[in-house]
């Protein structure tokens, strides 16, 4: 994580700036995928917990090579007019490092009660009663919504950042993401 780049979006009257957001990442998640890409991570340098944001800035950081072979792909088409691109930079000696991973809410209570009728045969009032709709859990972090490239299947991807004590190496999957590796943080 020697480098990084920052894509910044304009200001768009049409279009609230989540779905700017939403647009872009799912641009670079199709590229991450095409490419294979396993060195490069995102950050949201804006990030806050609450009130949930995650700001107007995409930053991706890996090797200067490993970004520019990802800048070298057309991904960006059609929003070149919604983004500012900074050539890529390195990492400042002052960054921390923090760990930004997916967190995933517990499922649904109607998938949780249909998964006990079936292993523990069970009715679904007896089901509803051992699990009610206020067992359900909610998150208020800040999120995405993304299709994925698999499944495609739609979902929020909601998103943690925490301080980390120390610098730790890593892959980063698909969406930028790591569960090991740690990101520089400035």
């Amino acid at each position: 994580m020697a480098h990084y780049l920052d894509l910044l979006l304009r200001p768009d009257p049409e279009t609230a700036p989540q779905q700017l957001m939403a647009a872009l990442f799912a641009k670079l998640h199709r590229t991450l995928v095409q490419l294979g890409s396993t060195g490069i991570g995102v950050s949201f340098p804006e990030y806050k917990a609450a009130p949930p944001y995650l700001g107007s800035t995409l930053r991706l950081l890996g090797t200067k090579e490993d970004l520019l072979r990802l800048m070298g792909q057309p991904w960006l088409t059609g929003l070149q007019d919604h983004i500012e691109q900074a050539a890529a930079k390195p990492v400042p000696a002052h960054a921390t490092h923090r760990r930004l991973s997916r967190v995933q809410a517990k499922s649904s209570p109607e998938r949780l009660r249909r998964r006990q009728m079936k292993r523990h045969g069970l009715t679904e009032q007896e089901a509803l009663a051992r699990l009610p709709d206020a067992c359900a859990e909610t998150l208020a972090l800040p999120f995405l919504m993304v299709r994925s490239a698999s499944t495609e299947q739609s979902f929020r991807l909601f998103l943690r950042c925490e301080p980390a004590s120390a610098s730790a190496g890593g892959l980063f999957n698909a969406y930028g993401l790591s569960t090991t590796a740690t990101i520089p943080w400035f």
